[in-house]
């Protein structure tokens, strides 16, 4: 897996702690806009987000490990990264990005410089993505950060702020 903290231009990413809780519930975690495509629904309660936080910090690094983004300049959350190891030569990765920060490249820094970690690693051959057919802005992040569409997942995934069914899904993927 990668390192526990790296950064980018302009951005830090180190391992989600319980300090980080109530940045996260107040900077995107409740927000219905960002969570839309994601696959839980807004938190409306602090204690909602700690017990986010509890399961990801109880996830061994090996297995999944999400890291927080921290601006450079202010240390204030921007979001969060998740990197999952499915097998030993395969990754796939999720993330959000408080609206404060959209449309100014950032993910889009963070999902290259991860990518091209990752893949610098001798074991490491792919890493994918996945995102809701009607999601485009994801679909251009991923797009940007020169992942290909692979194909459509049929009922992939159920995002629980659209519909309740599971959706169709775009895989995306950067391999070497």
């Amino acid at each position: 897996m990668l390192p526990d903290s790296f950064e980018t231009y302009r951005v830090r990413l180190r391992p989600v702690a319980v300090k980080d809780a109530e940045a996260i519930f107040a900077t995107y975690a409740q927000d219905e806009e960002v969570v839309r495509y994601l696959i839980w629904r807004p938190h409306r309660s602090l204690s909602e987000t700690k017990a986010y936080v509890e399961r990801c910090m109880a996830t061994p690094a090996a297995v999944e490990r999400t890291y927080m983004l921290l601006g450079r300049e202010d240390n204030l959350v921007r979001g969060a990264f998740a990197l999952r190891q499915r097998a030993p030569h395969r990754l796939d990765c999720g993330y959000v990005l408080a609206r404060r920060w959209w449309r100014q490249c950032l993910m889009t820094e963070v999902l290259t410089e991860i990518t091209g970690r990752a893949l610098r690693q001798p074991s490491v051959y792919r890493i994918g993505a996945v995102c809701d057919v009607d999601n485009v802005g994801s679909a251009q992040l991923l797009e940007k950060a020169r992942f290909l569409r692979e194909g459509l997942l049929r009922r992939w995934l159920v995002h629980p702020n659209i519909s309740d069914e599971p959706r169709d899904c775009y895989s995306y993927a950067r391999v070497r």
